[in-house]
């Protein structure tokens, strides 16, 4: 059989359901866990390595900090079609676990840094579009149960986002930054045997619909909506972002005091992955309630503008702080994740399902290469947005973010109508 013509099979099937979904998708939320905890135990610590020990000035460390997540969210380009046309999804996920892995264990080695970023951007850019784009093909087409997967899937990745800033930060600041990364690795590294271990319970192909089919067309007629929406995520990731960048300098000068005891500044980064967890069944049974009513393209617009509305919170009560000489609450900085989250699950998972339910089988992982290109961008627009951060008042530059937020609102906004109407046509 040529490379240019994979096997087509049939979706997985459920076996015995877990929670209502096939089992294969506990198998890839699980190594999500652990891959989440790997990126997130990782970003928790960079930027405070660079510039502490590195010694790079701050608008540098956030140019290398969003040219290293640009990167890592570019990569899947080439990624989705190597395991599209070559790999397969399951080879693409281990190789890319394994190379993740390995830039984890090395990246506190000084003189290895930028090499350990490459690998982790290059394994990076094998496994996100690869295990993502199995979901589609748990599920026949137009099973109900797919909207929820997406957002499971996410959820449950971000129970490994939650832990790691805890444990990986906590180990970083304390005993040493090899410490905090060394633990980010071994992450990766108990995601790859979990999905190993699982493999039975996955879709055995790259896809379920041979490329000349009617669906197979009516899919590649999405396109141009798919590439619209890409506009969208450019903008909002600019401002998501910053969380790891300049929220996190924010958060630095805070004030962390509880009694005697000091908040760990990278502990403020698990909150993102808790309130997801805590937040996506309230989410999922309130859209359930409103489905026929709120579209995927009015929640991302609600999504876009409540991060929007967060940063405004993040300007007013830094320039409260400065008029009072004061640091910022850490209270304050709890309400602004809060915010940021309920607005992040408005999006990034709709979006991510969007893409899922609309890709063409048969070049699953390709289109969803497209989405986590959208987010390389988006990422690099957050390293120029973030360069600004020590040449404007906090104040300003949080303003600034949220007018980037609210021009993805009013764009997701505008193509809302749009979306309803191809979603109403796929029956999704």
């Amino acid at each position: 059989m040529s490379a240019s013509t994979p096997a087509i099979a049939a979706p997985a099937a459920d076996g015995r359901p877990l929670f209502g979904h096939p089992r294969g998708l506990s198998v890839l939320v699980a190594t999500e866990v652990w891959e989440q905890f790997s990126y997130y135990g990782m970003r928790a610590l960079l930027i405070y390595y660079m510039i502490s020990t590195l010694g790079f000035s701050q608008p540098s460390a956030s140019m290398i900090y969003a040219t290293y997540v640009a990167a890592a969210y570019f990569t899947p380009i080439i990624g989705g079609v190597l395991a599209d046309r070559w790999l397969g999804r399951r080879r693409a996920v281990a190789l890319g676990s394994l190379t993740m892995a390995v830039g984890h264990l090395i990246l506190a080695w000084e003189p290895a840094f930028f090499v350990a970023l490459a690998l982790i951007a290059v394994g990076n850019g094998l496994y996100v579009p690869s295990i993502a784009s199995q979901i589609g093909g748990l599920y026949r087409s137009g099973d109900p149960r797919q909207k929820s997967a997406f957002s499971i899937y996410y959820m449950g990745g971000n129970v490994g986002g939650f832990l790691a800033p805890l444990a990986c930060g906590y180990l970083g600041e304390t005993y040493g930054w090899h410490w905090g990364f060394g633990l980010a690795g071994i992450g990766m590294l108990v995601g790859l045997a979990i999905y190993l271990a699982g493999e039975k319970s996955l879709p055995e192909s790259t896809g379920d619909a041979p490329v000349d089919t009617p669906e197979a067309r009516e899919g590649q007629g999405t396109m141009p909506l798919l590439l619209a929406v890409l506009a969208v995520v450019i903008l909002f990731r600019g401002a998501y972002e910053q969380l790891g960048n300049s929220v996190a300098l924010w958060i630095e000068a805070a004030d962390r005091d509880i009694g005697q005891l000091v908040i760990p500044m990278t502990w403020f980064q698990s909150l993102n992955g808790l309130l997801v967890v805590l937040l996506t069944p309230l989410l999922l049974a309130w859209w359930n309630r409103r489905s026929a009513v709120v579209s995927s393209g009015r929640r991302m617009a609600a999504g876009a503008g409540l991060v929007a509305l967060a940063y405004v919170l993040a300007a007013a009560i830094s320039f409260a702080a400065e008029a009072n000489q004061s640091a910022v609450a850490w209270p304050w900085i709890v309400l602004f994740f809060f915010l940021i989250t309920a607005g992040e699950l408005h999006i990034l998972p709709v979006g991510l399902g969007l893409f899922g339910r609309l890709a063409p089988r048969r070049i699953a992982a390709s289109v969803m290469a497209i989405w986590f290109a959208a987010i390389s961008a988006g990422s690099f627009l957050s390293g120029i947005i973030g360069a600004f951060w020590s040449s404007l008042s906090p104040d300003h530059f949080f303003m600034l973010v949220a007018s980037v937020s609210g021009a993805a609102a009013l764009l997701c906004l505008a193509l809302s109508g749009w979306i309803a109407r191809v979603e109403e046509k796929r029956g999704s």
